[in-house]
């Protein structure tokens, strides 16, 4: 049977990429400067079916999961290849987005029951947050900024969201664009939180001492940004979901610069992190296998390989502090690490 049209293109943009090089629009192919190798890892959970959704690196170097359709947080010790996992009291609530604390707590999103999770792995305790406006019932990803203080999307109830832990007050903030589906959120150098608007073609940022939002409009009526990574100098990165585009935002002018990823414009690239070199990482979803891939900011270059498992859609990635990446591989049921090396 031979491939077909979207497929074998997808595949020699993959090829190319794999070998360094970058794919720009209209350009012929260059070999990209400084090619790294990537090394994969995956670890099948435990529990089948699972959909491991969003991963997360706690204090301690374990790395966590969640497991959205079996109700579940999971803990693999990298060292032995364990993986421990923990039940959530409330039924079917939908564990999402994750992030660990300071003090190695672990927090995930009740997509969902609308609420917030916190899971002390010491004790085995869970203690939950309850959205005050039943109309936010579907908590999305989470993350903390540096003063402590935890900041959430709510995408199909469209609202901004923000828990202080010492008091457990939760603040409900809506996106100004209506329907609008917040989405990824980061939080920059000097603590402000961005976001994408997953149903438009927008980026938020929301002000951390007054909740004002400011939304940045996208130059293409149909950018959809899906999740979100702030590089080294605080400018803004974005997966373009629907156009197969890695988009840089410049918060302090509103520039905006994108670059087609490898796969073509139907390779749904969904999750990203930013290592400690500044490359840009991101996942496209849209190709068999899926792929991580790799981009240069200084260059404009980018690498590409395939996961061996197929990914079965890479939702997110986190860095660790040791540059290592953790992938929530959903579909496939595992848990991958990519060790980078020159």
């Amino acid at each position: 049977m031979r491939p077909s049209t979207r497929t074998a293109s997808a595949c020699a943009a993959l090829l190319a990429a794999a070998a360094g090089v970058a794919l720009a629009a209209g350009q012929p192919a260059q070999p990209a400067a400084s090619p790294v190798d990537v090394a994969f890892q995956e670890w099948p959970t435990p529990t089948s079916q699972s959909f491991p959704h969003d991963p997360a690196v706690a204090p301690d170097g374990s790395a966590w999961y969640t497991g959205m359709r079996a109700n579940l947080l999971g803990r693999l010790d990298p060292a032995t290849g364990k993986i421990k996992e923990y039940k959530l009291p409330t039924e079917n609530s939908g564990p999402h987005g994750i992030f660990a604390d300071r003090e190695g707590n672990i927090w995930y999103t009740g997509n969902y029951s609308g609420l917030i999770g916190k899971l002390d792995p010491k004790t085995g305790k869970v203690t939950e947050y309850k959205m005050p406006d039943p109309k936010a019932r579907d908590p999305h990803t989470l993350i903390f900024d540096q003063a402590g203080t935890l900041w959430f999307t709510v995408q199909g109830s469209n609202f901004l969201g923000r828990l202080d832990p010492r008091t457990g007050k939760v603040d409900l903030v809506p996106a100004p664009t209506p329907d609008s589906r917040p989405y990824g959120i980061v939080v920059d150098s000097r603590g402000v939180p961005y976001f994408d608007l997953f149903n438009t073609n927008k980026i938020g940022r929301i002000d951390p001492s007054t909740l004002a939002i400011r939304e940045y409009e996208l130059p293409s009526p149909g950018a959809r940004p899906r999740r979100i990574a702030i590089g080294k100098d605080d400018t803004v990165y974005y997966t373009d979901y629907a156009r197969g585009m890695l988009g840089r935002l410049d918060p302090a002018t509103g520039k905006v610069t994108e670059f087609p990823t490898p796969g073509g414009s139907g390779s749904r690239p969904y999750g990203m992190a930013v290592t400690s070199d500044g490359a840009v990482w991101f996942s496209e979803s849209g190709v068999e296998p899926n792929t991580l891939v790799r981009f240069d900011p200084a260059t404009g270059k980018m690498q590409a390989w395939p996961i061996p498992s197929g990914g079965g859609v890479v939702r997110h990635m986190v860095a660790a502090p040791n540059d290592e990446l953790w992938l929530a591989c959903s579909g496939v049921d595992r848990i991958a690490r990519a060790r980078i090396g020159s």
